[in-house]
This record gives C-alpha cells, sequence and structure tokens, in this order.
C-alpha cells in the first residue's frame, strides 16, 4: 500500500468502533513480533493534562540525547502528527510500509476466525513498529480511553506510570465516580515501577495508594506547596518547586506548573531507575516542551486563543488562566462540543466570563452538539448569545465584536481546533 491507500485502510477499521480489552490488541502484536516487548515506556494515564506531560517528558529526553518516541490521539492538524521521534512526525512512506504490514497481520487474524482490532488498536500497533524500526530509547505513551483495558495497556516493560488530574469524563466507559474512574486509571500500573501523581481527589489517590501497595510499586504525589510563581506569561512562565530552582516554561496557562511539576517528578523517578538524565536537559527540556491546542495563543491583534477544555476539570484550569492573563479584557468565546460531554461544566465556567458567545458544530461528527442546541444550553448563563452555521462563519464574527486589545477565545472539543488554526493563520497572512 501507498500512503493514500494506507489512510484508506485506516479509515475503514474505523467502522468497529472502540472496544475495551486486551485480547485483540494482544494476539495483533503477537502475530507482528511483539516489538513492544523491546521498548521502554513512560506510560500516561489521567482525565486532563496528558498532552502537556508527554510533551515536557518527550522533551526533556530528546535533550537528554535519548531517541524518543511519543505516541498520542487524537491528532489535531495532521494524520502522522500522533506518531512521533524526536519531535518529528512519522514519514509517509513509513506509515504506508508499516500500515501494510497491519493489515497483512489482521487479515490471518480474521481468516482464522478473530474479530478485526479496531482503528485505535491498528494505530497503537503502528505506533510499537515504527518506535521499534527506529531504535527508541524510550516511548512517552498516552493511554487513549481509561487504562486498565486500553489498547495501550499492553506494554509490559514501563518504567514509570504518570497519573494526570483525574475527573469526570468518559462515564459511560470508565464508571459514575471519582473512585470507579482512578480504578481504571489504576489499572496501566505495573509490579516494581515507580508511579508519580498529581495530587488527586481523595478518593482517586486511595485508589492508586492501593493498587501502588498490591503490586509492590512506589506512589509520589506533587507537593502542591511546594510549588512557587515566579512569574505568569503566555510565551514564558517562570516556578520554583522544591530544589528545582527559576524553571521556565513555554506552555501557557496557570495549570502549568502543576504539570511541569508533575513532569519534574517523573524524571526524577526516571533518575531513581537509572536513566541518565541532566540538570541542564530537563532545564532545556522544559523550556522548549511546546503542544499546541492547550491554552495556546494563535494572534495577539486581537488576542486568539485555542484550547481543547471540554470537561469540568478542563474548564476549571481554563477560567484561572484566562482570569490570570486577561483580567477583565473583554472575552468572545466561540465554542463547540460534543453531545456526550460535560457541556454545561464547561458553560458554566466559560459563558460567564465572556461579553458575546458564539456557538458553532463540530463539522463530520455524529457526536457534535447542534449549533443552535448548545446556544440554548448557553443562554442559561447570558443573553450575548448566538448559533453559527459554520466555523469560519463563527470565527468571522468574532472577529467583527473583537476590538484589537479584546480576547477571542475557542475551546471545546479539540476536533475542530485544527479548522480554527488554519482559518486564523490563514486571515492573519491575508492581513498581513
Amino acid at each position: 500500500m501507498n500512503y493514500n491507500e494506507s489512510r484508506v485502510y485506516l479509515d475503514e477499521l474505523s467502522r468497529y468502533g472502540s472496544v475495551l480489552g486486551l485480547d485483540s490488541m494482544r494476539e495483533l502484536l503477537h502475530r507482528l513480533g511483539d516489538p513492544q516487548d523491546e521498548l521502554k515506556f513512560i506510560h500516561v494515564a489521567g482525565t486532563n493534562g496528558k498532552g502537556s506531560i508527554l510533551s515536557y517528558l518527550s522533551s526533556i529526553l530528546i535533550q537528554a540525547g535519548y531517541t524518543t518516541g511519543c505516541y498520542f490521539s487524537p491528532w489535531l492538524f495532521e494524520y502522522g502528527e500522533q506518531f512521533q521521534v524526536n519531535g518529528v512526525h512519522i514519514a509517509d512512506d513509513e506509515l504506508a510500509r508499516h500500515t501494510t504490514e497491519i493489515a497483512e497481520a489482521i487479515s490471518s487474524m480474521v481468516v482464522d476466525g478473530l474479530n478485526s482490532p479496531t482503528l485505535f488498536e491498528a494505530e497503537t500497533a503502528l505506533a510499537m513498529l515504527y518506535f521499534k524500526s527506529r531504535g527508541c530509547d524510550f516511548v512517552v505513551l498516552e493511554t487513549g480511553l481509561g487504562g486498565r483495558e486500553d489498547a495501550t495497556n499492553i506494554v509490559g516493560t514501563t518504567l514509570v506510570e504518570v497519573i494526570t488530574p483525574i475527573s469526570k469524563d468518559h462515564m459511560a466507559f470508565l464508571g459514575e465516580t471519582i473512585r470507579e474512574i482512578a480504578g481504571e486509571k489504576a489499572g496501566i500500573i505495573k509490579p516494581d515501577t515507580i508511579v508519580v501523581s498529581a495530587k488527586q481527589h481523595a478518593d482517586a489517590e486511595e485508589v492508586l495508594a492501593a493498587k501502588c501497595t498490591e503490586l509492590g510499586s512506589e506512589l509520589r504525589v506533587v507537593d502542591e506547596a511546594a510549588i512557587e510563581p515566579i512569574s505568569y506569561g503566555i510565551g514564558e512562565q517562570r516556578f520554583n518547586y522544591g530544589s528545582w530552582a527559576d524553571v521556565t516554561i513555554s506552555l501557557a496557562g496557570t495549570h502549568q506548573f502543576s504539570n511541569a511539576s508533575l513532569a519534574l517528578l517523573a524524571v526524577e523517578a526516571l533518575r531513581d531507575k537509572g536513566v541518565l538524565i541532566p540538570d541542564e536537559a530537563i532545564y532545556d527540556g522544559l523550556r522548549a516542551a511546546r503542544w499546541v491546542g492547550r491554552f495556546t495563543e494563535l494572534a495577539n491583534d486581537p488576542t486568539v486563543i485555542i484550547d481543547g477544555a471540554h470537561n469540568e476539570g478542563a474548564a476549571m484550569a481554563l477560567e484561572s488562566s484566562i482570569r490570570q492573563y486577561f483580567g477583565d479584557k473583554k472575552v468572545i468565546l466561540v465554542i463547540g462540543v460534543f453531545k456526550d460531554k460535560e457541556y454545561d461544566k464547561l458553560l458554566s465556567h466559560l459563558v460567564p466570563l465572556s461579553k458575546q458567545v458564539i456557538t458553532v458544530e463540530t463539522p463530520n461528527n455524529d457526536r457534535a452538539m447542534p449549533a443552535r442546541e448548545l446556544a440554548e444550553k448557553a443562554r442559561a448563563y447570558s443573553k450575548h448569545v448566538e448559533a453559527s452555521d459554520s466555523i469560519y462563519q463563527g470565527i468571522d464574527k468574532a472577529y467583527e465584536y473583537a476590538s484589537r486589545d479584546d480576547v477571542i477565545l475557542v475551546c471545546g472539543s479539540l476536533s475542530f481546533l485544527g479548522d480554527v488554526k488554519r482559518i486564523i493563520e490563514t486571515r492573519e497572512t491575508n492581513n498581513g
């Protein structure tokens, strides 16, 4: 298969939906030679902040001189971005080659009377083949859904597990309570590893601690009291954390101090596992880390921020950041959500901050909430709400409402932020 044929093949696998469980994943990788067994992993689970943690840890390991793989989902701007080695996306010919191997393995499974793996299982297998072929020293691996039965949990050579803040999301799959959801996330923990965690709800921390005790693993939790912000900024922020003094990060958002502190905890754990990481690589790696789509500034006249907040925890972090960075500035909110998300929690935190709200429908997705329906929900918190017929029209309206000193905030589902970025960049280029 060439690249285009590979993309068609993979898209066809999406008809199998999302299936939790490891049997199919285990069989697929076994027929591919179990490439995952030749790699070392830092496995990341949680509800919010996983992408930032991947960015920080990958950047630090790259700065330390290691060939570093990074796998995450969903992709925002181009398909290959979810498979990276040393920050570079997989090449089209490599993607096609590994997809061909996977298609042959899946065909043999079906001939033997087994169910076809899902798209995410095939993509996870592709990541393993790619990272093995590139001789990766370490792979920073993000769970797709939950942890315990997620396809990425097929790995058995984990050095450190990282658990980001846990809140209610994907409850139809993971459980109704924080305790149940934490139990699913804790499923990635392997025996005799080091688990580093953000400060969690008491129920979540209790579940993580019990799992670590059961498996003989060590649990280390970020000490929020030890985080000392020095300066805030969209392009640069500085803070202290314990013995780590004057750390600079480029990711924006008030919550990034906690994320970066969790990354520092993970690095310390890797060092305790025998991985050589100089202090210089840690400072340089944190400063160099980028993660587009999470409180990312795309323009500044007016300021345009995009953020993938789509649950209550992320909405609270976004609200805090808007208040910290922009104070009393006028905010025009452009928002689109999936109807199976906690959209009301998102609206309750963000609509009251906004002088004008424009709702959009995320395109080409059956889960998308219609713009007019979302507008009706938003009117519970503001009278200044209108629905837009398209993302392009929504952005255009936002610019009409905004003066040069105002803020346009685009958030909700990650699925349409790529479109937003292209629209904004084209607009900025044309207005030069």
